[in-house]
């Protein structure tokens, strides 16, 4: 297809109701990966018993997925912008399925990490692209609002429905049930977004630079490995040399994009401060937010002994809230401004994480319904206005960059999240006394994982079970107020630094 042809297909989307046809089938994509990021948590305490990975193993199995993401959406976004952005997600999405099954399937911890990180490599092309596309379907600054919020309110129910789907299937089914769920938003994706959906890319767009694919990978994976070892290991010689071949060669990746005539990232979108402050503000509040999600599922489950299928339904006000404010978002920040709406989104998200340090065994629903929802709002709020703001700060052949630059964000904040606050979560769990007399072989059990204690207290009495389970909750319960804490701290920076960032950035009106 000639790029006048793409231009006239796009044209022709934009002015039917095919737009918002084609939009459903972007956010199909956009649930899959949100429900596959949700599920992971409460499937957590069963892959434990099934597959008995180490504490470390468990966090990997956990983040290793957004690591790998983290280091290939800028490559995935620029290839997208050179094959045809519609022809980069199909394929990614057919990709995400069949890695899903591997996921469902895996034997032993290692190996669902690696299915994990094949996973990562399929999500990554998917992302920038339903972005990207957005940019170029809907040319309407107040449409492309709807269609960025709609495109929110959708991850925000994905992570809704993930959940409460994930929690049924576990109740009924093996924890792998919840990775095969994808299979059929896959097969709907693939044969409607066939029909539906424009294809579109950067009509002169230059070679696809494999150096530049390798030192964005090698240095995103290293630098993220590096922190996260040192939070939870602290500093050794390995942890110092991945820091330094990661920071080397995210350096020379930098260094040679501002060489190259057809750069895998423009590095000049950086110098608008409207879209540096919104992904800076993306990743910041990403990082705050992801550890604490993390495990609260194995809060509601294994401290508070919710079953799986309730543990999702309590987690829904977060979702309900975001949905809701994502929908909205675009016409409050034109209404009031840009800068107030993320700031004030952020501070509201870092005060709802200030109530939960307050969490204890007991505590009741209504506290922590009230602050999951407060957090969905703020969140809405914020993560709606800047991806609208990344998207229109750009030229519309660049979308899958910068998309991919949101998404890189994202995933990294949350990959930091997961290394860095659930780290302060497991230190603090790891430190517990087991009462006396106590079977080394159990305590050393109960030491690895909250899911762990619960298991090796089976064949013990019952005085000494529940005085051991009571040491386990209440250290993991300490962990997580700590690292509610410190998410909470890192969102009311976030907020006070994008009020600054922020000023004057306005999002786009219609044409008149």
């Amino acid at each position: 297809m000639t790029s006048i042809e793409q231009r006239t297909a796009s044209t022709e989307v934009e002015r039917s109701p095919g737009r918002w046809l084609a939009l459903a089938v972007l956010v199909l994509a956009v649930l899959l990966v949100a429900v596959d990021a949700t599920v992971l948590g409460l499937a957590t305490p069963y892959i434990s018993e099934d597959l008995k990975p180490t504490g470390t193993q468990l966090l990997w199995i956990g983040d290793i997925y957004s690591f790998v993401i983290a280091g290939l959406l800028v490559s995935m976004g620029s290839l997208g912008d050179r094959i045809g952005r519609k022809k980069l997600l199909l394929i990614g999405a057919v990709a995400f399925g069949g890695v899903s099954v591997l996921n469902a399937y895996a034997t032993t911890p290692e190996m669902l990490m690696l299915a994990r990180a094949l996973l990562g490599v399929a999500g990554a092309t998917l992302m920038p692209s339903t972005l990207a596309l957005i940019r170029n379907i809907f040319h309407d600054p107040r449409e492309r609002s709807l269609a960025v919020g709609i495109w929110g309110a959708m991850a925000s129910a994905g992570a809704a429905v993930g959940p409460v789907v994930g929690g049924f299937l576990l109740e009924h089914f093996w924890w792998g049930s919840v990775f095969l769920i994808n299979l059929p938003v896959m097969a709907v994706l693939v044969v409607v977004g066939i029909k539906f959906l424009p294809e579109s890319k950067n009509p002169a767009p230059g070679p696809w630079d494999m150096i530049s694919v390798v030192l964005s990978l090698i240095g995103m994976i290293a630098v993220v490995y590096a922190i996260k070892e040192a939070a939870a290991h602290g500093i050794r010689w390995d942890v110092g040399a991945s820091a330094v071949i990661g920071v080397a060669a995210l350096t020379w990746f930098v260094r040679r994009q501002l060489t190259l005539t057809a750069p895998l990232l423009d590095m000049r979108l950086f110098r608008n401060r409207g879209f540096s402050g919104a992904v800076l503000a993306d990743l910041l509040t990403v990082l705050g937010l992801s550890g604490l999600v993390f495990f609260l599922s194995q809060f509601l489950q294994l401290v508070q002994g919710r079953r799986p299928f309730e543990a999702g339904l309590a987690e829904l006000p977060a979702a309900v809230g975001a949905v809701a404010a994502g929908l909205i978002a675009g016409m409050v920040a034109r209404r009031f401004s840009v800068r107030a709406v993320v700031a004030g989104g952020l501070a509201a998200v870092g005060i709802a994480l200030a109530a939960l340090t307050t969490l204890n065994q007991s505590t009741g629903y209504p506290l922590l319904g009230a602050s999951l929802l407060v957090v969905g709002i703020g969140a809405g709020f914020s993560f709606t206005v800047t991806a609208d703001v990344i998207l229109s700060s750009v030229p519309k052949e660049q979308a899958g960059a910068a998309s991919a630059v949101s998404e890189t964000a994202y995933e990294l904040g949350a990959a930091l999240g997961i290394a860095l606050l659930g780290s302060i979560v497991t230190g603090v769990y790891r430190d517990f006394t087991a009462p006396a007399g106590t079977p080394p072989e159990v305590a050393s059990a109960a030491h690895e994982s909250l899911g762990g204690a619960v298991e090796s207290v089976a064949g013990l009495p019952a005085h000494e079970s529940q005085a051991l389970l009571s040491s386990a909750q209440d250290a993991f319960v300490d962990g997580l107020r700590l690292a509610a804490g410190a998410g909470a701290g890192v969102l009311l920076a976030t907020a006070v630094a994008a009020w600054f960032l922020l000023k004057g950035s306005k999002l786009e009106e219609s044409a008149p």
